[in-house]
């Protein structure tokens, strides 16, 4: 067809659009969705991604009748099943749930295949949740400051355990070591059940990790809960103090969860899900199950919002990993 005639056509079409109210955006949006939607999971079962995305997807079906999936690709810290994501068509048929990991890899993985800035457009912060400081039951302590007084006496002998290198909880106990100026010895996991395993066992002195990894375990008296990483107590762990309060003013590391699209997903798409999204998080037995089950606070951000946070959290978390040259397992 002539260019002429080709123009000519794109100009019929959008003037028919408008005739009828629509944009060609909002008739894409409209028409959407036509196939399965995939919720793109970059970690295996068991942790705390999944059964967040599957919570979702769950309430989001039961409201819409939409036909979602959720799609496990695990592996390199979540870097994997996000690349594939970055990767696909931005038609909004592919949508991935993200750890506090994905602020930690720019820094911590060399030649990533993906921009995380660049690459996917955030959609929602879905929550926060500080992590937690155990010991078992067996060992001393009875408070984090007793930690940080043994440590100063007798430097590395106190080991702790994280979910590998670079892992949030990692880079938290960096910090705190630095701002406490005492040293204990880093014992990395390849992942937190076999790390929650050997703090149960006393294979370790102390373990970090998320309050939904470690409450069942505090809960049973299988560990001893000695700080919580936030600048305030968790809902679900309200006699454990903060941080904050055992001499680290201020201090506060939060795990996270979110939402992200493929960049250039159409803007009308991206709000039908959000709306989706928020819709699914203020249902109750949703917020009953990430609340009190998994300790999470939602924020259910705007997608603004959630870029702020995201910019803020890979610039200081990637000063940690390139100050402390730390490298992943």
């Amino acid at each position: 067809m002539p260019v002429t005639l080709l123009r000519r056509a794109a100009t019929l079409a959008l003037v028919g659009a408008a005739l009828l109210g629509t944009s060609p955006v909002q008739a894409q949006s409209d028409d959407w969705p036509k196939q399965p939607i995939k919720f793109i999971v970059p970690f295996p079962p068991g942790g705390t991604v999944d059964p967040v995305a599957r919570i979702v997807q769950k309430q989001i079906v039961d409201a819409t009748g939409w036909n979602i999936i959720v799609d496990n690709r695990p592996g390199a810290g979540g870097s994997i099943g996000t690349a594939a994501a970055a990767k696909s068509p931005p038609d909004g048929y592919t949508w991935v749930f993200v750890f506090d990991t994905h602020a930690v890899n720019p820094s911590l993985l060399p030649n990533m295949p993906f921009d995380t800035m660049k690459d996917l457009a955030p959609v929602m912060l879905i929550g926060t949740s500080p992590n937690t400081v155990v010991t078992p039951p067996g060992r001393p302590f009875k408070t984090f400051s007793e930690v940080v007084a043994a440590a100063k006496a007798k430097p590395d002998t106190i080991t702790y355990g994280s979910i590998g290198n670079g892992s949030l909880g990692h880079l938290t106990m960096t910090l705190v070591q630095q701002a406490g100026d005492f040293k204990v010895v880093h014992v990395p996991y390849k992942g937190g059940g076999p790390m929650t395993q050997d703090i149960v066992a006393g294979q370790i002195d102390l373990a970090i990790g998320t309050v939904a990894l470690l409450v069942p375990q505090i809960k049973g008296g299988k560990v001893r809960p000695l700080a919580v990483t936030g600048d305030k107590r968790s809902a679900v762990l309200p006699d454990v103090p903060s941080l904050a309060e055992q001499g680290f003013p201020n201090f506060s590391a939060l795990a996270w969860w979110g939402v992200l699209a493929p960049a250039g997903t159409p803007k009308a798409i991206q709000e039908r899900m959000h709306a989706a999204l928020k819709k699914a998080l203020e249902h109750p037995e949703v917020r009953k199950q990430l609340g009190e089950q998994l300790g999470m606070d939602l924020v259910a951000s705007s997608p603004e919002q959630f870029n702020t946070f995201l910019t803020e959290q890979v610039a200081r978390w990637g000063k940690v990993v390139k100050d402390n040259n730390i490298k992943a397992d």
